[in-house]
């Protein structure tokens, strides 16, 4: 199995939801609480920018309306990112994936890039996603590693950048997704927590692929997937687990 660079604990967009997730101020208190690995979600303005968000949809997490994807940069750079969660972030904007790797790589942080494609766009996401983290980590020593749900985003990604880290992401074990790991080639499989056993555990390491999981906020169910072998755990708890 390849040597594994990263932390094993990893901040979940940002500083969980001790912050406004996936702006650069989640990136700061996460990284105040000592943790130096980072999970977010990028996907793509309608111009083609690679930005954070999470939903599909604008509402939940901006004073935006309407699917993300179909708005250029310039208006989605406008948008109060903050103010959802407290006062204390009003005003807090979308930040750009360059402006996030600009943070990482100041501070010598790690990232778990989320490739997060609008429905439709998980091929063109794939691809510009891996284009831009190619890119901006050109040089670095140890690049992000990108996963996703959606095994066409991966695919286009391994096309465009087959030598950045792939990690398959899976909330159940559907049928053909191991099979479907080892044709991405990917490094990781990112589960569920709920998902991981032993046997699940042995399997996965038997194809050189490493465990991963997320959401863990509870620290008896974090040292028992610690104690099952896995090597990653993605948390909101910043402030109460790992580090």
């Amino acid at each position: 199995m390849k040597p594994w660079p990263y932390p094993k604990w990893i901040a979940h967009r940002g500083a969980g939801k001790l912050a406004p997730e996936n702006t650069l101020a989640a990136f700061q208190l996460g990284a105040s609480y000592g943790y130096r690995m980072f999970e977010c979600d990028a996907k793509l303005s309608r111009d083609g920018v690679s930005f954070l968000l999470h939903d599909a949809d604008l509402e939940r997490t901006t004073n935006g309306t309407g699917v993300a994807g179909s708005f250029d940069w310039s208006h989605l750079s406008q948008l109060d990112a903050g103010s959802w969660h407290s006062d204390t972030y009003i005003g807090e904007p979308l930040p750009t994936l360059e402006s996030l790797a600009n943070f990482c790589l100041a501070n010598g942080y790690f990232l778990n890039i989320e490739i997060k494609p609008t429905p439709g766009f998980e091929a063109v996401t794939g691809s510009t996603v891996a284009s831009e983290a190619m890119r901006l980590w050109q040089g670095e020593s140890i690049p992000p590693l990108l996963t996703s749900f959606k095994t066409q985003a991966l695919a286009t990604a391994k096309q465009t950048a087959p030598y950045l880290p792939r990690g398959l992401l899976l909330d159940a074990l559907w049928d053909g997704w191991l099979e479907a790991a080892l044709e991405l080639d990917c490094l990781a499989i990112v589960c569920n927590y709920k998902l991981w056993n032993k046997e699940l555990v042995d399997t996965v390491h038997a194809q050189k692929m490493r465990c991963l999981s997320y959401t863990v906020n509870q620290e008896d169910i974090a040292e028992s997937l610690i104690n099952l072998g896995t090597d990653g755990i993605i948390t909101d708890s910043v402030d109460k687990l790992g580090n």
